[in-house]
């Protein structure tokens, strides 16, 4: 029976010196060298996240993220390639070196910078509500006299839960897809969809008639910015990313991502 416990104990004493010399490494070493000299780098991705990286009904991965990357690393004669994994398994996956950044709508906030380094931040994101531009509706406030779509599970409705004296509609209507909630407001079933501005940029930048619909910001709701996401110890790879952001940015390429993806004329980025 002692023999039993203490290989049990043993085995739990390895398995967090383990850990913890994993943890150590990711904090510490500088991997560029080894990205560099084999030209490859590897991003992990969540596949399902429209539009910043998923896929496509042939199976290729496409997105706003996925074309950055590429964008960046060219700059290095550096092909990048793209990981799905767990998501949330992220940060043991990029720790144990199976992937190298994780670049994926990928939000900073305090409890992840503890955990890992980010870029600069590249894009602004928060809850939004759109509308159809020929209502009279202009503010936040206005939603108590109608319904409001969210999609099932969303960012969305978990912050509508919370955000009651921000927002609160006479009825709300939850979809599976973010396309059926705009058939319906297209239909007047609704009058208003709350969703990630990247997600309504997205949608109605991709609409036939894009022009029939206004996003209404309001000033209370955080904003997020996403980021890329890397082990503490990669201060090189880290450099080189955000000077790869930086070129985009002043040779216009950053400009046309984001009128390809969200119809956004900017090339904002953060410091």
């Amino acid at each position: 029976m002692k023999k039993w416990i203490l290989g049990i104990v043993l085995a739990l004493t390895l398995c967090l010196t383990g850990c913890e010399s994993v943890q150590k490494e990711a904090n510490t070493q500088d991997t560029w060298n080894r990205i560099a000299s084999k030209k490859q780098v590897v991003v992990g991705l969540d596949d399902s996240f429209v539009p910043m990286g998923f896929e496509k009904k042939n199976g290729q991965l496409t997105g706003y993220d996925i074309d950055l990357a590429k964008a960046v690393f060219k700059q290095y004669g550096i092909k990048v390639s793209f990981q799905t994994i767990d998501w949330s398994m992220n940060v043991t996956e990029l720790r144990n070196g199976t992937i190298d950044l994780l670049w994926n709508g990928y939000s900073i906030t305090p409890e992840r910078q503890k955990k890992v380094a980010f870029s600069k931040p590249y894009l602004r994101n928060r809850q939004v509500l759109v509308v159809k531009k020929d209502s009279d509706i202009s503010s936040f406030k206005q939603m108590k006299n109608y319904e409001l779509g969210m999609q099932t599970g969303s960012t969305a409705e978990q912050w509508y839960e919370t955000k009651q004296d921000v927002l609160h509609a006479k009825k709300t209507v939850l979809y599976d897809t973010i396309s059926n909630s705009f058939l319906d407001l297209n239909a007047g079933r609704i009058q208003g969809i709350l969703l990630d501005e990247v997600y309504a940029d997205y949608y109605i930048a991709h609409m036939a008639k894009s022009s029939e619909y206004k996003v209404i910001q309001n000033d209370r709701v955080p904003m997020d910015l996403f980021a890329v996401g890397m082990r503490k110890g990669d201060k090189t790879l880290r450099k080189k990313v955000n000077e790869g952001l930086v070129k985009l940015q002043k040779n216009g390429q950053l400009r046309k991502l984001n009128e390809k993806w969200f119809g956004r004329n900017n090339s904002w980025l953060g410091k």
